[in-house]
C-alpha cells in the first residue's frame, strides 16, 4: 500500500541573527554636506558681525565677481588634484596671461586674438611642466614650485616690471558690475562663463572615458597602468587643460583689473588648492567634485570679503587664510582616515 504520508520537506531554517546596525558614514556625509554647511556658516557669521556692509546685493555681486576668477582656475586644479597631482604655479600663470593679453591689445590685436594668446601662452608653459612630470618622472610639487617663480619672472620681464595699459574692449565687460538695464542677466558674463565651464567639466568627469581615467590615475597610478590606461598621455592632457583654465581665469582677472599686472594673483594658488580640498577633493587623489570645488571657491572669497568688510588688517587676513588652508588639509586627512 502506498503510504499517504508525504515528505514535508526540510524544516524551516532558523531566523538569521539580527545584523549589526550600520554605522553612519560620517566621512561621506561630511564630504557631501560639509562645503555647503561651511558656506552657510561663513555667510551667517559675517552677516551677523557686519549686516549693513555685508548683507547687500552689491556685496554679493562683488563676491561672485571675485569667485569667478578663483573658481575658474579651481576647475582645472580639480582635474589635477583628482589625478593625484598638484600645481603651485596657477597664480603666476594668471599673471602671465593678463600681461600677454594687455600687450597684444596694446599692439592693435583684436580682443579674441589677445584672449587666445593669453590662454596659449599659459598652456605652452604648462605643457612643458607636464612633459617634465611624465617623461622625467619629476615630482609635480617640485616642478610646479620651480615654474611658479619662472612664470612670474617671465611675466615681469614681458611687462618691463610695470603695469601694462591696454585699450578698453569687450573683455572689460566680462567682470564689470551689471548696469540697471542688464539686471535680467542676474550675473555678469564672467560668472556665467564659470558656471558653464563647471557644468562642462562635471560632465567630462562623470560621463567620459577621460574622466574615468582621471579618477583611476588618482586612485592608483600603478593599477591604472596595468589596466591599460594611457597614464602619460592622460597626464599631459590634464595639465594642459589645467593651464587652459588658468588662462581663462587670467582673462577674467584682466577684465577685473582692466590692465596687465605681472604681480597680480600672488598667492592665488593657495586659495585655489584650498577651494578644491574644502570642496571634498583628496590631496591623495581619486576623489573630488566640481560642485564642491565651486562651493569651496565661494567660501574662500566670502571669507576674504568678510575680513575686508570688518576692516581687518592685511596681516590678519593672511593669518585667517592660512588657518583655512591648514583646516582644509586637516579635513582632507580626516576624510581619508575615515574612509580607510
Amino acid at each position: 500500500m502506498t503510504s499517504l504520508t508525504q515528505d514535508a520537506g526540510p524544516a524551516p531554517s532558523a531566523a538569521p541573527p539580527d545584523s549589526p546596525p550600520r554605522r553612519l558614514d560620517w566621512g561621506g556625509l561630511l564630504g557631501r554636506l560639509g562645503p555647503l554647511l561651511g558656506l552657510v556658516f561663513v555667510v551667517a557669521l559675517f552677516g551677523a558681525l557686519r549686516p549693513a556692509a555685508f548683507l547687500t546685493p552689491d556685496n554679493f555681486q562683488l563676491i561672485l565677481l571675485q569667485t569667478a576668477v578663483v573658481g575658474t582656475a579651481a576647475l582645472g586644479m580639480t582635474l589635477i588634484i583628482v589625478s593625484g597631482g598638484i600645481d603651485l604655479s596657477i597664480g603666476s600663470n594668471v599673471a602671465l596671461c593678463t600681461v600677454v593679453i594687455a600687450l597684444l591689445l596694446a599692439r592693435g590685436q583684436s580682443p579674441l586674438v589677445a584672449a587666445a594668446g593669453g590662454v596659449v601662452a599659459g598652456a605652452l608653459a604648462r605643457l612643458l611642466i607636464a612633459l617634465l612630470i611624465t617623461k622625467l618622472r619629476l615630482s609635480p610639487f617640485i616642478v610646479t614650485l620651480g615654474t611658479w617663480g619662472a612664470l612670474r619672472g617671465l611675466a615681469k620681464g614681458l611687462a618691463g616690471e610695470t603695469m601694462v595699459q591696454a585699450p578698453e574692449t569687450g573683455l572689460n565687460s566680462l567682470l564689470s558690475t551689471l548696469r540697471p538695464e542688464q539686471k535680467w542677466m542676474f550675473f555678469p558674463p564672467g560668472v556665467w562663463m564659470m558656471l558653464l565651464l563647471g557644468v562642462l567639466v562635471a560632465a567630462v568627469l562623470r560621463y567620459t572615458r577621460f574622466g574615468r581615467h582621471v579618477f583611476a590615475i588618482g586612485s592608483s597610478e600603478a593599477t591604472a597602468r596595468l589596466c591599460g590606461v594611457p597614464v602619460d598621455r592622460t597626464k599631459l592632457l590634464i595639465y594642459t587643460l589645467g593651464a587652459a583654465f588658468a588662462g581663462l581665469a587670467g582673462i577674467l582677472q584682466f577684465s577685473y583689473l582692466t590692465m596687465g599686472d605681472p604681480t597680480t594673483a600672488s598667492g592665488m594658488e593657495l586659495d585655489v588648492i584650498a577651494a578644491v580640498v574644502i570642496g571634498g577633493a583628496s590631496l591623495s587623489g581619486g576623489q573630488g567634485s566640481v560642485f564642491g570645488t565651486l562651493v569651496g571657491a565661494l567660501i574662500m572669497t566670502t571669507v576674504a570679503n568678510g575680513c575686508t568688510k570688518m576692516e581687518l588688517a592685511n596681516w590678519v587676513q593672511e593669518i585667517v587664510t592660512g588657518g583655512i588652508i591648514v583646516f582644509a588639509v586637516a579635513l582632507d586627512r580626516f576624510r581619508h582616515r575615515n574612509g580607510s
